[in-house]
């Protein structure tokens, strides 16, 4: 894995004075930001582990700028309290998803049931934004081709809990804090 310097997207967004950016404030963020072209270009790719620059996000959010490599994913994961949003800006990205509101507190293991599962494609300008806990795993299943998305999260992850699962049975593993990824 590589991080990239702080960057700023040429597209930018101001939300209402003073208000928290809502999920359609975020999802256009990411939506006007995957469309710069010259900023989407600038990503340094790696071709074994994803690379990252951070950008400015609109109303005081978390933005960034993810490259994907052919075969890569995030793993079973939430982003704990934050709504966020993300579109893929190159290639296509995979989102396995679950359609069920979790506990957030006082559980390691969790039996889920049958119906709960979801899959999307996400080819380049599609994506979608989403409430809090949302639990998923994103992945760039191409054999050959890397993959570019822009992310945003308000407010700023405080936490992101990641998960293992075997069948229906999902289970918490980690609990990460910014420090541990910026």
């Amino acid at each position: 894995m590589s991080v990239s310097p702080s960057a700023s997207p040429a597209t930018s967004l101001s939300s209402s004075a003073g208000s928290a950016p809502t999920q359609a404030d975020l999802f256009d963020f990411v939506r006007r930001t995957a469309a710069d072209t010259e900023l989407i270009a600038s990503l340094p790719l790696d071709p074994e582990g994803r690379t990252w620059v951070r950008l400015d996000g609109p109303g005081g959010s978390e933005a960034w700028l993810i490259g994907w490599p052919p075969g890569t994913g995030t793993g079973w994961h939430d982003h704990a309290d934050s709504v966020g949003a993300f579109l893929t800006a190159a290639g296509e990205l995979k989102e396995n998803s679950l359609a069920a509101r979790l506990p957030t507190d006082g559980w390691k293991t969790l039996e889920l049931s049958d119906d709960v599962d979801r899959q999307r494609r996400l080819p380049a300008g599609q994506g979608r934004a989403f409430g809090r806990h949302h639990v998923h795993e994103v992945l760039n299943e191409s054999p050959d081709r890397h993959a570019i998305s822009v992310h945003a999260y308000y407010p700023p992850l405080p936490q992101i809990r990641r998960y293992s699962r075997s069948g229906p049975v999902l289970r918490l593993e980690q609990v990460e804090r910014p420090e541990d990824w910026q």
